[in-house]
């Protein structure tokens, strides 16, 4: 076999994103762009807000020696330091910038600290349903995922997560907004989530890292704010990306946060400075630091995409789906009144291409990815009604 036999199987159990989505292509060269409603990709269709372009324009037209060779391999001095002063001033705990680590993006953040935290065979618990990427990003550093279902509205099964916990447990990634059921984990959730962890850390002597996946963070409705994963447990460790707020997927943008009574602190900084050079990424994208650096708190608008998840909530309602409604991010995860995979085989019946649920580790859903137009949304709809009626 010319490739290796983990990655061909890897390749087997792919993502039914991509999936979905390159299926979707094919669909549009047959019927055109414009008769195909693709809900698959979580690709944010907002341009990025003025200011980013603003800063972005000044950032290429300042002529600075060296601003585009190497950086220390934690990131620029001068942009861990904006990044640390919001995340003191949000979080209410003090971070320097030594506590920070710019990334390429979530994705290259998370593995930075699985390949920092894992010993082969150790167990990180991801809760189902799950961002799929999860189960190879830990396979990848020679740990093992333990899944854990959430509650039946998706928040946190605390029982569930202790039962799981074992000696060879050394993290539990949460993943808040929730890629694909748009839960946010509230404050007392991960108030009780902390003090599990801290008791089970000293029941097994072994410490017990919550890892906060956060790319979704801004992405937030009806006045709901994220609760701080940094002030809920000592042993934390916050992952995001500017990817979703400021619509820059492409650009491969994020940081690594430490909570500063993190142990061993000193030592996870050396070993994800070190982790984010010889994984390859060497330091995150040089201009896009120089950017962000001035762009702090900033985000698309918001209310965009909550009128489309209350349009799209309110159509699907009437039709008679039943869903748990999403209190941000930019997904709603329905039930399906048959098998996940032909529920969503009959929508793409009618050109609307959605994906699977057991694509997030749960069957008997599916995720509509509500990152798309109005016009998308509002005539994709006899579909979905026609379909829903099918299968009641």
């Amino acid at each position: 076999m010319a490739i290796a036999e983990k990655i061909k199987e890897w390749m087997d159990k792919s993502s039914w994103i991509r999936k979905m989505f390159e299926e979707g292509s094919a669909l549009q060269a047959r019927y055109g762009v414009e008769n195909v409603f693709d809900f698959t990709l979580g690709n944010p269709d907002l341009e990025p807000p003025e200011l980013f372009t603003k800063v972005l324009k000044q950032k290429v037209g300042e002529q600075i020696a060296g601003s585009h060779g190497y950086m220390p391999n934690a990131g620029y001095p001068e942009t861990r330091k904006s990044v640390a002063d919001y995340l003191s001033r949000e979080n209410k705990v003090e971070i320097t910038k030594d506590q920070v680590v710019m990334t390429c993006g979530a994705g290259g953040a998370l593995n930075v600290v699985l390949k920092t935290l894992l010993n082969p065979g150790e167990e990180v618990i991801i809760l189902v349903p799950y961002f799929v990427e999860y189960l190879f990003y830990v396979s990848n550093h020679g740990g093992c995922c333990k899944q854990v279902n959430t509650r039946d509205d998706f928040s946190l099964d605390l029982s569930a997560i202790e039962k799981a916990i074992s000696s060879k447990t050394k993290a539990l990634i949460i993943n808040s907004p929730n890629n694909p059921t748009g839960r946010v984990y509230d404050e007392e959730s991960l108030k009780n989530l902390g003090e599990l962890l801290e008791r089970k850390s000293d029941e097994t002597g072994n410490t017990i890292y919550l890892i906060s996946d956060e790319p979704y963070g801004k992405i937030i409705y009806d006045g709901i704010k994220l609760p701080s994963v940094l002030s809920s447990y000592r042993n934390s460790i916050l992952v995001t990306s500017y990817s979703k707020e400021l619509s820059i997927p492409g650009e491969r943008i994020g940081f690594v946060a430490v909570n500063p009574q993190a142990q061993p602190l000193d030592e996870l900084m050396e070993g994800m400075v070190f982790c984010n050079r010889t994984l390859g990424f060497v330091n995150a994208p040089a201009l896009m630091q120089r950017a962000v650096n001035n762009l702090q708190g900033i985000s698309v608008d918001v209310s965009v995409y909550q009128k489309r998840r209350d349009f799209l909530c309110n159509s699907l309602e009437s039709f008679g789906y039943r869903f748990v409604k999403p209190e941000g991010a930019f997904y709603l995860f329905p039930q399906t009144p048959i098998d996940d995979v032909e529920f969503v085989r009959g929508l793409q019946t009618k050109n609307i291409l959605t994906v699977p649920g057991r694509g997030f580790g749960m069957p008997g859903f599916f995720r509509i990815a509500y990152c798309v137009s109005e016009s998308v949304i509002e005539k994709s709809l006899d579909g979905f009604r026609e379909i829903a009626e099918k299968y009641k």
